[in-house]
Formats: structure tokens, C-alpha cells, sequence
């Protein structure tokens, strides 16, 4: 299983309506992102609308592709993308800016032992 953080970009005066979409996710796009393959996955919102994501994944892409084939990705990105700022109106669709993770204290503490 593989870390995985990216960046995208709420327009800061829709972030409390995103904040409350995210409050209560479709059952059935929960249950996708599961069965895509993401795991541990959580949303951090900055005041002025950057929202940094972490996710774990055995392969990311594939994650990514996987979610984007199925039918409820369709209508939650559909209904999702009016939040987004310069992401064409799919915030999952590679337009995540994925950052290098410089620093694990466990992958650390491991190398000590």
C-alpha cells in the first residue's frame, strides 16, 4: 500500500456546501472508492478553498481509473465539479497535484531496527 497526497482547489465561497456534500457521501460512492481500491482517504480544507487529499492505494492510477468507470463517479464528479476551480469540472480526473512525500517517521524508525 502506497501514500498518496494531492492538492485541488474549491472556490472559497462554495467551500461550507462542499464541507456539507462531503458530510454525507452517496452509500454507493463510498462503496466504490472501496472497491477501486482507496483506502485511508481523507479531505483537509484551508480556509481560502485548498483542499489537501490523502489516500492510500497499491496502485493510484489504476485507483483512478477504476472510479472513473463506474456510474455514481459520473454523477458525484456531474454534481461536484461546479465547486472546483481550473479543473474542467472533474476534480478526479488527474487534475489532482500530487505532491512527493519527503518524510514518513514510521518508514524511518523502521530503517533503525
Amino acid at each position: 500500500m502506497r501514500r498518496h497526497c494531492f492538492l485541488l482547489q474549491v472556490r472559497p465561497e462554495s467551500l461550507d456546501e462542499y464541507r456539507e456534500r462531503h458530510g454525507a457521501v452517496w452509500p454507493e460512492m463510498l462503496r466504490a472508492l472501496r472497491d477501486a481500491g482507496w483506502h485511508n482517504y481523507s479531505i483537509f480544507a484551508r480556509p481560502d478553498g485548498l483542499l489537501v487529499g490523502y489516500v492510500e492505494a497499491v496502485d493510484f492510477d489504476a485507483a483512478v481509473r477504476a472510479m472513473a468507470a463506474t456510474e455514481v463517479d459520473v454523477r458525484w464528479q456531474a454534481e461536484m465539479g461546479r465547486y472546483f476551480t481550473g479543473s474542467g469540472g472533474r476534480p478526479a480526473d488527474g487534475s489532482f497535484e500530487l505532491l512527493e512525500e519527503v518524510f514518513h517517521l514510521e518508514d524511518q524508525l523502521d530503517r533503525l531496527s
